[in-house]
């Protein structure tokens, strides 16, 4: 029998045969995104693919209008408010990568394409994990926000005089800021992952904390934007209006280049980092939690258990610390008066939404078919829901402005009262909107991973936009009323909102209470 002549693992390989073996598993990595991706639409239901299609048609409408509709608008182009607005387009573009980066990070290096669980039995290669994240970017509101915003002014500063070309530079930055962000993601994780990262990224964290308050301290914010290396963008679009086309052709493919070459780097720090377990996780579910005295009512202990399921879930703990102190450093970072900062309370109010409240019962999982055997009212466990996620919403609110406070000065009586008012009405008509879709839309989710969302990825998409299109107009309403300089204003227009909501949350106890819906809610979730 002839011997095999199959290489030896022990046997030495080339430089270039090791090429060939990193180049054909990048060729098998990126040919399993399409598969996977078809796998997790495939497992929508009829109604879910359409609402997704109708959805992607209207962001698609939304971006052009967007990247279009200014250049027309009044004073577009050459007006004194076109001229202002340019000097900040620097800014803006600079906070574009600084959006994406908090995102990414958050959220443990991007969105999975498949779950921790179902992982095991289909193994993904990090790198496909990758370019999923890098795909499933744009299933984000603040990242669909922040382009939106970028396009619509680039729009309006330079105008309609080639329009294309002035937005192909901003379209390539966008993708350098997403793929750039994903690998300062990436390696963040891994850094979580070595034997000391609690420590290592509390300190680094620490030392960006206060580099950040320092510059703020001493007035540097100012200086350092405008000297940010993004103001090659607004010079790129300016030489694509103008028709310098030999600097035009070089800054695009200086993009088009870095862009390529942040996607390949991305998948280093996602292999390391796929390498080594995640302690943070580990810990977490092998630490031992010594018993406290029970509490004296029943409400009282549901309430404890539902804090506990916050406080030792990764990604909500990550998610509660972004969003107590980003809105409020980027509000403190801007100097936003107090008429600017009425839009926060719907902003801060919708993310918090997303981080458990869209899909409330999944913090219980499979112990919410224990809970379901204790004796008490059904009813109890919808307020003590509710009560947390309030919580949650109105701490956030409160540590937000209490930082944009620092540097937008004493409020007036009727900008108090204002704030007060629109915080409670976004607080309670976003509880109350998203334990209705919990009832109705059950997911089965695990939120033990760090990088785990309370629903899918479609799903958290459909639910962003609506909450922030919602919040975002009743808080454009407070802004209106509050120009009108009467303290008692606010407090009326809050009444319907808070009565309509309150109705609502009746609804939902209601339907909770019913034993096929509750059955099937948990039944789900405990999947």
């Amino acid at each position: 029998m002839p011997a095999s002549t199959a290489r030896s693992s022990t046997e030495a390989r080339t430089a270039v045969e090791r090429g060939r073996d990193v180049v054909a598993e990048a060729r098998r990595a990126t040919a399993d995104v399409g598969p996977l991706l078809r796998l997790r639409i495939s497992g929508l239901a009829g109604s879910t693919k359409r609402r997704l299609g109708l959805l992607g048609v209207l962001v698609g409408m939304l971006t052009l209008v967007a990247a279009t509709v200014p250049a027309w608008g009044p004073g577009a182009g050459s007006g004194d408010r076109a001229q202002n607005l340019l000097l900040f387009m620097p800014s803006a573009y600079l906070g574009v990568l600084f959006i994406a980066v908090v995102s990414a990070t958050a959220s443990g290096g991007g969105r999975e394409l498949l779950a921790r669980d179902e992982a095991v039995a289909f193994p993904v290669s990090p790198t496909t994990d990758h370019l999923g994240s890098l795909l499933m970017a744009p299933l984000n509101v603040a990242w669909l926000l922040q382009a939106w915003v970028v396009l619509g002014a680039t729009a309006y500063v330079l105008g309609p005089e080639r329009l294309l070309l002035v937005q192909l530079p901003v379209v390539l930055w966008i993708a350098v800021a997403t793929a750039g962000a994903q690998v300062v993601a990436w390696s963040f994780e891994w850094l979580r992952r070595t034997a000391h990262g609690g420590l290592a990224t509390g300190i680094l964290l620490g030392l960006l904390a206060a580099l950040a308050v320092t510059a703020v301290a001493a007035g540097a914010v100012t200086g350092f934007l405008d000297r940010a290396p993004t103001v090659r963008i607004v010079l790129l679009s300016l030489a694509g209006r103008n028709g310098d086309w030999a600097a035009y052709a070089g800054g695009l493919g200086v993009l088009a280049a870095l862009a390529l070459v942040l996607v390949v780097l991305g998948a280093v720090p996602a292999h390391r980092a796929a390498r080594r377990a995640p302690h943070e996780e580990t810990a977490l579910e092998t630490s031992h939690h010594p018993a406290r005295p029970l509490p004296g009512s029943d409400l009282r202990m549901v309430l404890r258990i539902d804090r506990a399921g916050i406080w030792r879930s990764v990604p909500l703990r990550r998610g509660v610390a972004v969003l107590a102190l980003i809105p409020g450093g980027v509000a403190l970072a801007g100097g936003l008066g107090w008429d600017m900062l009425l839009i926060m309370p719907g902003l801060v109010a919708s993310g918090g939404a997303l981080l458990f409240g869209v899909n409330a019962w999944c913090l219980d999982g499979r112990g919410g078919l224990w809970r379901e055997t204790l004796p008490l009212s059904p009813r109890l466990g919808l307020v003590s829901r509710a009560i947390v996620l309030i919580e949650l919403l109105v701490g956030a609110t409160v540590g937000t402005l209490l930082l944009a406070s620092l540097r937008a000065g004493v409020p007036s009586l009727a900008e108090l009262v204002a704030l007060v008012s629109v915080t409670a009405v976004v607080a309670m008509m976003v509880t109350a909107r998203v334990l209705q879709w919990s009832v109705e839309r059950p997911y089965a989710t695990d939120l033990r991973s760090a990088r785990a969302t309370p629903a899918p990825p479609t799903a958290m998409f459909g639910y962003s936009i609506r909450l922030a299109a919602a919040t975002t107009m009743v808080s454009l309403l407070f802004t209106g009323v509050v120009e009108l300089g009467d303290w008692r204003l606010p407090l009326l227009v809050a009444v319907p909102f808070l009565l309509f909501s309150t109705r609502r949350l009746v609804k939902v106890a209601r339907a909770w209470e019913d034993h096929p819906t509750r059955a099937r809610v948990l039944a789900t979730v405990a999947g």
